[in-house]
């Protein structure tokens, strides 16, 4: 397929049907099994880009292969925000278009067809739980990012103060959080008889199904010991690892869809050719045969999560701070400056390897080096202020990790501790202009002021303990983190992170 192709006549409107002549007209694959035929064996919480661009489409292959006919997603919106994607969800009647963007221009498009069903829990809560009780349901899946599994970064606690819990753990109370309609679901079949689902996550946290496990057990010890209790025992969390990069949508994507490919898709997803998924075989109800459709289905996640943790989300903190405030908008450009590749390159090397064990069938030289090629695809445009976002759900469970083993063995921190002054920098939401940042944390009201307070404080930053524990006590950290912030002031991002990026720099032996 040319990569100069245009639509030549009028977009088709994505639905049921018109899937079979935007597959005749030959530029972009469509489901070619009975959508009709596939039942919802998954409920998935969170039908983001990301769960549309990587488990959705393990679905839709294994449908195309003929398998896994009773193993389709029902979408579920917790959230009045999800509106939106329950209307063109519904119009499209859950089709949308991926298109995946590879470095050397080609962008290959595709229909996915595996979400046949969407429903949005603020309009008909009875009838999400409904759907999770009945049988026929034997995995929840959950992409509800980082922060949604209401834990304490240090103490990793359940937060059972947040209002949304207060709210659903009122005996009699509708649910509203995922939380709530989970143990609510799980109540029913056991009072029904009915065999708990297994919850899966599949969110960026080390012992993702772990920490799943905990949390949803104590909401439901707040509600009812006894279920909790059941659900300990009876309820499976396997773990995982998810990666594939996955820009958010716009509308220069809606407008390529739509000219070169010739759909009208209200919302389609575009992401990096890269995939991986590593699963934990956990799963006493059956589950889709993963195995058939590039999924590693091992009997310990852990070493996969480290790894992808530790050197790519981690990295990509580390490209997306240095790289807004020296000017880039795109990880691709940021990542194309010697000096920041260079940067990510000695971190992943010299702080974040050591920390990490053998990872069964991977090349870790090869896969760092990877990530630098993925990082720099022109054609993703992933922003920098997407990586930007939401750190104070990222740092702590990516980074700070590597900073505290480095600590406990004697090994070099001074790169990772300049990553964490650069966000402290980046926070003070004014860039080296002068002009405005605007900061998306669910912790914005309590860390920008304490950023802006770090000229005349400059360790302000580290001392909220509820993000860094006790390492403002730490002496190393302390001297590691208040020189690189110092250099960021007096020097700018860019020397900065270039001096960090020589090898010999006395500063990396930290």
């Amino acid at each position: 397929m040319s990569e100069k192709t245009i639509a030549s006549e009028a977009p088709a409107t994505l639905d049921n049907t018109t899937i079979a002549a935007i597959g005749a007209a030959g530029q972009v694959a469509v489901p070619s099994y009975d959508r009709a035929a596939v039942t919802a064996g998954i409920v998935h919480f969170g039908v983001g880009g990301f769960h549309r661009a990587h488990q959705a489409v393990v679905i839709d292959d294994l449908l195309a292969s003929g398998e896994a006919l009773n193993w389709g997603i029902c979408g579920v919106g917790v959230l009045e925000q999800d509106r939106h994607m329950k209307e063109v969800l519904d119009r499209q009647d859950g089709l949308y278009t991926l298109v995946l963007k590879h470095p050397n221009g080609q962008h290959e498009a595709r229909v996915i067809g595996s979400i046949v069903e969407y429903l949005l829990a603020v309009d008909d809560p009875e009838a999400v739980l409904e759907k999770m009780a009945s049988p026929e349901v034997r995995i929840v899946s959950l992409t509800i990012t980082e922060g949604g599994y209401n834990f304490d970064q240090v103490t990793g606690a359940f937060d059972e103060s947040n209002p949304t819990v207060q709210h659903d753990i009122v005996p009699g109370a509708v649910p509203t959080t995922v939380f709530g309609f989970v143990v609510e679901a799980l109540a029913r079949r056991r009072e029904r008889g009915i065999d708990p689902f297994t919850v899966m996550s599949c969110d960026n946290i080390q012992g993702n199904g772990h920490v799943a496990r905990t949390m949803f057990t104590a909401f439901a010890r707040l509600v009812d010991p006894e279920l909790a209790g059941w659900m300990d025992a009876n309820v499976h969390f396997p773990n995982s690892m998810v990666d594939r990069i996955t820009p958010v949508t716009s509308d220069d994507d809606r407008t390529e869809v739509r000219d070169r490919f010739g759909i009208d898709d209200q919302w389609p997803v575009v992401a990096e050719p890269f995939f991986q998924w590593v699963l934990e075989e956990d799963f006493p109800l059956g589950r889709p045969p993963y195995e058939n459709a590039q999924v590693q289905v091992v009997d310990d996640v852990e070493p996969y999560e480290l790894m992808k943790l530790r050197l790519l989300n981690a990295s990509h903190q580390g490209l997306c701070y240095f790289g807004f405030l020296s000017g880039y908008r795109y990880a691709h450009e940021a990542s194309s400056d010697p000096d920041i590749a260079a940067f990510l390159m000695g971190y992943m090397n010299d702080e974040a390897t050591p920390t990490l064990s053998p990872v069964p069938g991977i090349d870790l030289d090869d896969y760092k080096r990877t990530l630098i090629e993925r990082f720099s695809n022109p054609e993703v445009r992933d922003t920098l202020a997407r990586l930007c976002a939401e750190s104070s759900d990222r740092i702590p469970k990516w980074l700070l990790p590597v900073i505290r083993s480095q600590l406990q063995t004697g090994g070099p921190i001074a790169r990772s501790a300049a990553i964490v002054a650069s966000w402290a920098r980046y926070d003070e939401a004014e860039d080296e202009q002068g002009q405005p940042i605007t900061i998306v944390d669910r912790l914005k009201d309590e860390l920008v002021p304490l950023a802006k307070s770090q000229r005349q404080h400059p360790t302000a930053f580290i001392e909220n303990t509820k993000l860094f524990g006790d390492l403002a006590q730490n002496e190393r950290f302390v001297s590691a983190y208040v020189e690189a912030l110092t250099m960021l002031f007096e020097n700018g991002a860019h020397y900065s992170v270039a001096h960090y990026a020589r090898p010999t720099s006395a500063a990396v032996q930290a």
